[in-house]
């Protein structure tokens, strides 16, 4: 455990924060003036974030999802629910890029060349792009969404959280 004190804008506090929080296990932040008033000190207790482990596998990861075709038909009947220009929740993009997976898997299994396996790597990526922006609810844990690992795998980005999402739902 260490601690860290940083000064900056009052306008960084928040930027500064979040940059804390996504490379150290990070403690409650403590803020105050300087002296001159116009900087904060910001104190916080650090930890380095344990080495992640592995992605989970596919069986792991879809333990608990239902079959294809369910999913094919709940996926394609949300799109369709939603009225034209409303945005499509998280669920939904972890569900999709969850199915795109699965059927690319499948095809790999089936010794199938296609391109089933771009289309689930590039709905991988939409998730995480999801994710990074601000506007998903994942749960990170051992990765998340700006990770290195993340990067270099985001199927496996989409097993992890479909996993911890199919086991909370």
């Amino acid at each position: 455990m260490f601690e860290i004190r940083v000064i900056c804008d009052p306008t960084d506090t928040d930027r500064v924060t979040t940059a804390l929080n996504g490379a150290f296990a990070t403690g409650t932040v403590r803020q105050y003036p300087t002296r001159d008033g116009e900087r904060q000190r910001l104190y916080v207790t650090a930890e380095h974030r344990p080495e992640p482990g592995p992605w989970p596998t596919p069986e792991e990861a879809y333990a608990l999802a239902p079959n294809i075709i369910r999913e094919i038909g709940w996926t394609a009947q949300t799109a369709a629910d939603k009225p034209f220009g409303m945005d499509l929740d998280r669920e939904y993009w972890l569900r999709k890029a969850a199915l795109l997976d699965r059927i690319a898997l499948r095809e790999e299994e089936d010794g199938v060349t296609g391109d089933a396996a771009g289309v689930a790597t590039e709905a991988a990526r939409r998730l995480v792009a999801y994710d990074r922006d601000g506007e998903g609810d994942y749960h990170g844990a051992p990765y998340w969404p700006e990770h290195p690992a993340t990067d270099a795998d985001p199927r496996g980005y989409i097993r992890q959280e479909y996993a911890h999402w199919a086991r909370h739902h």
